[in-house]
């Protein structure tokens, strides 16, 4: 019998290009947690204790603001953002 694994977004997110595009679809669907929970996502992948060394926030506290039940601040996505190496755009639809 075979066993199914778990599908992580993680797996493939093994390049920059990757990583922007993965959170551009995100943005794209207007919704919060998605957008954090795709950061989480980056972050995981990137290596979550520089993510906290660089925005100064713990790693605790990074898992649960960035997860799919979290509901960080707004200066948090900002903070991650940028150290993440991302910059948010405004664009007229």
């Amino acid at each position: 019998m075979s066993t199914l694994q778990k599908w992580d977004a993680v797996d493939h997110l093994g390049s920059e290009e990757e990583m922007a595009l993965y959170l551009e679809a995100c943005l794209e669907e207007n919704d919060p947690a998605l957008v954090a929970a795709a950061l989480g996502d980056i972050a995981r992948a990137r290596g979550m204790a520089q993510l906290a060394r660089d925005t100064g926030l713990t790693r605790e506290g990074l898992y649960k603001a960035l997860s799919a039940d979290g509901n960080p601040s707004f200066a948090t996505i900002m903070k991650v953002m940028k150290a993440l190496g991302f910059t948010l755009h405004a664009e007229a639809s």
